[in-house]
């Protein structure tokens, strides 16, 4: 197909023209947010032999595999012939939430899977952190070198051109070197929780890791200041990436992390799903340490700039089956009034603890719809208080799992107690939603310290959680001064966010520099 010279005068005028993309600059356009080109306007001839073939893969757990697959839907709309490769766990657990059609894929947008070394389950929960990455470590490598073996066999289907990894998948680069694919990595946290694995060697180096005793856990010595990691001010020891509280030198995750993070520097490229403005300290001290970084966040506004596409549009990321209801009931409250309730898909904790939160919601007397995982209770199964579902029938709802991003958009949405997870934060971002923040592990701590003292968008839960700080926190949150001030500034960094993913915003830009600079000028022949 060609486009009409009127029509290029009219609406665009082109910047860069190669076989394999076509990226445009809008001047004037009836639609100026739809800004990545619609199929049959890209790629033109291209059969999917001649394609730029991306393989994609991601951690195996649902705060990975969503942005990740928002990305290879962003690399499809370049004309990339896209591989997406789950675990076989996770590929089951797709089916059964989403049916055949979520992973049946496309002509040019294929779903593939590899073993993760564990014993098999039908179980919807996530799998036991430590021994995934034990397992990811020890088994993973071999299946993968198959896979590509197979892929790069196929006819009909293009070579694989490059790979796109989670940076904690790093046995990736391995079979990358060997079959000589240009490989970039895909960090899905935050840059400030990122520079915080970055530095565990130093950590251990210091002797700060790993605790002398399980005494430091409570002594205090866990508020050790940290002013040596550079673009990081006012941290605590406590404030960096939680696996550091550990006693025992040879901890799984610790190690992993840091393993993971030390061979970073051998991929091509870094992309990260944050933007400039949030995290411009600490993006320029990590500039220097790691190869080339490409910040393309927040990919929930940069994809949501799609073109409709009812085929890709079936292809979901979600490992829960979604209550639909959510949104109905949330379009019968008033703007503002509703408090979201969702710990992320790792969170786990005990009835105790789910009770005071529970009792604390309801002594605030404000709406909250609550997503309550089946697996969100350690070793049993959620039982909240037959007078507290009495007493919050009216003005709650309570659900296993909801399309969170549609949520945190809803005007009836206005406070969000989150584990502080970075999807989650960069929604209620994108959302403009203040937070209260609970983490739970990992660089969750490292967000809520950020959220709550460098952008102003959040509050504190002490882990010891009682009903009585919930209850406080909420009204504070919902409709107290320090609220409206955190709602303010969430609205200036949602204005920001769209900014950026916006034409000449850097996210986009950076998305386009990507393509071009790196994914395509590599491209085996």
């Amino acid at each position: 197909m060609r486009l009409r010279p009127a029509t290029i005068k009219k609406y665009f005028k082109i910047a860069t023209h190669t076989p394999f993309d076509l990226i445009i600059t809008i001047n004037k356009c009836k639609n100026p947010s739809n800004i990545f080109p619609p199929r049959n306007q890209r790629n033109m001839g291209l059969v999917p032999s001649q394609k730029p073939h991306a393989l994609l893969i991601p951690y195996p757990a649902q705060g990975h595999v969503t942005p990740m697959l928002k990305l290879a839907k962003l690399l499809h709309s370049k004309g990339f012939f896209i591989t997406f490769v789950n675990t076989e766990h996770n590929h089951r657990r797709l089916v059964r939430s989403r049916g055949l059609d979520s992973v049946k894929g496309l002509d040019d947008f294929r779903f593939e899977s590899i073993p993760d070394g564990l014993p098999d389950s039908d179980e919807d929960a996530t799998q036991d952190i430590p021994a995934l990455c034990e397992s990811i470590t020890k088994n993973c490598l071999d299946p993968f070198r198959e896979l590509l073996k197979r892929l790069n066999s196929s006819e009909g289907w293009p070579l694989v051109s490059c790979i796109v990894s989670d940076a904690v998948m790093s046995f990736t680069l391995d079979a990358a070197e060997e079959f000589g694919i240009l490989e970039v990595m895909f960090w899905s946290p935050s840059a400030c929780g990122i520079m915080g694995y970055l530095h565990y060697q130093q950590l251990m180096e210091r002797g700060l890791f790993p605790l002398k005793d399980e005494g430091d856990l409570t002594s205090g010595y866990l508020d050790t200041p940290i002013d040596w990691i550079p673009g990081m001010k006012n941290i605590r020891l406590k404030d960096l990436p939680t696996f550091i509280r550990a006693t025992n030198p040879d901890d799984i995750m610790f190690n992993y992390c840091n393993r993971e993070a030390r061979r970073a520097s051998r991929a091509s490229a870094i992309i990260l799903n944050t933007f400039i403005d949030l995290e411009r300290p600490i993006l320029d001290s990590m500039a220097k340490i790691l190869p080339p970084i490409y910040t393309i966040g927040p990919l929930s506004l940069l994809s949501s700039q799609l073109p409709p596409s009812k085929p890709l549009e079936s292809l979901s990321s979600s490992l829960w089956k979604e209550d639909k209801s959510c949104i109905e009931w949330l379009d019968a409250k008033k703007p503002g009034s509703v408090v979201y309730v969702n710990f992320g898909s790792i969170t786990v904790m005990s009835n105790e603890q789910l009770v005071e939160f529970a009792w604390g919601l309801a002594n605030s007397k404000s709406d909250f719809l609550w997503i309550i995982r089946p697996d969100l209770v350690k070793g049993d199964n959620a039982i909240l208080p037959e007078e507290f579902i009495k007493e919050t029938r009216e003005r709650s709802l309570l659900a296993s799992w909801c399309a969170q991003e549609n949520v945190l958009l809803h005007p009836s949405v206005g406070g969000f107690l989150t584990h502080s997870g970075w999807n989650s934060t960069l929604e209620s971002i994108c959302g403009g939603v203040p937070m209260i923040c609970w983490p739970f592990f990992g660089e969750q701590q490292t967000n809520c310290r950020y959220a709550c003292t460098n952008w102003g968008i959040g509050m504190e839960i002490s882990n010891d959680v009682k009903r009585e700080e919930v209850e406080e926190l909420v009204r504070e949150l919902m409709g107290g001064a320090k609220g409206k001030e955190m709602k303010r500034r969430a609205l200036e960094w949602k204005e920001s966010a769209i900014r950026t993913t916006k034409l000449y915003g850097s996210s986009f830009e950076n998305f386009e520099k990507l393509v071009r600079e790196v994914l395509l000028r590599h491209r085996k022949s």
